[in-house]
């Protein structure tokens, strides 16, 4: 996977939250199953691990804010940061420049020179689930791997594959909100081997605003 096809995919996963009137989303535990005299958790059948993955999703794309981060690990590392204000506003930084898409449109200031090109129409709308979770579920399984706090936050960690449109995987991490902290995908690239982390924060967060450029 290119450096470009990996900056899209931040890009569709951000924009997956563009639902328009989407009210924010409630924080509700996820279930932590029974424990056991032990302390150690039962595993959660695959349906009930594709039912809290599928519903963390559902809670992104309510979100009305977030932040979110990537780094690239492999012979060509990347990182970068976005942010997101409902309905439609986005921050991308990169380290040759920002963009910001507002709407239809997307403003882009590299290397000190500034452009504003329009996005194309359905752009958008294809990238509402980046995942394709609606179009996938009968492809779409899960496995729990466990509690893991992830940076001192409580997380439950899920294993996560698919089909559509091609075959894949990923470790995705939830919070005790329901909400994603954390996505990590391993691969091969055209310049080798890469590992990407997409780690999402301030949910819902009114501090994050997004304006255009004068």
């Amino acid at each position: 996977m290119s450096a470009r096809l990996l900056l899209l995919a931040l890009i569709a996963t951000a924009l997956a939250a563009c639902k328009a009137d989407a009210p924010p989303a409630e924080e509700v535990a996820i279930p932590a199953g029974n424990a056991t005299a032990a302390g150690v958790e039962p595993a959660l059948s695959s349906h009930d691990a594709v039912a809290e993955v599928t519903a963390s999703m559902d809670r992104f794309l309510a979100a009305r804010s977030f932040h979110a981060s990537m780094r690239i690990e492999g012979e060509r590392p990347m990182t970068s940061e976005m942010e997101f204000a409902a309905p439609d506003r986005y921050r991308i930084s990169l380290p040759v420049g920002t963009q910001i898409i507002i709407g239809d449109t997307m403003y882009m200031d590299m290397h000190g020179q500034r452009t504003r090109v329009p996005i194309p129409e359905g752009t958008i709308s294809q990238w509402r689930d980046p995942l394709k979770i609606e179009q996938n579920l009968d492809g779409l399984s899960a496995e729990f791997l466990g509690n893991e706090p992830l940076h001192g936050t409580p997380a439950r960690k899920y294993q996560v594959r698919h089909s559509y449109p091609e075959p894949g995987e990923f470790t995705y991490w939830i919070g005790a909100d329901g909400l994603p902290l954390q996505l990590r995908h391993s691969g091969q690239g055209e310049g080798g081997p890469y590992v990407m982390t997409l780690r999402y924060s301030r949910y819902n967060d009114p501090g994050i605003r997004v304006v255009a450029p004068e």
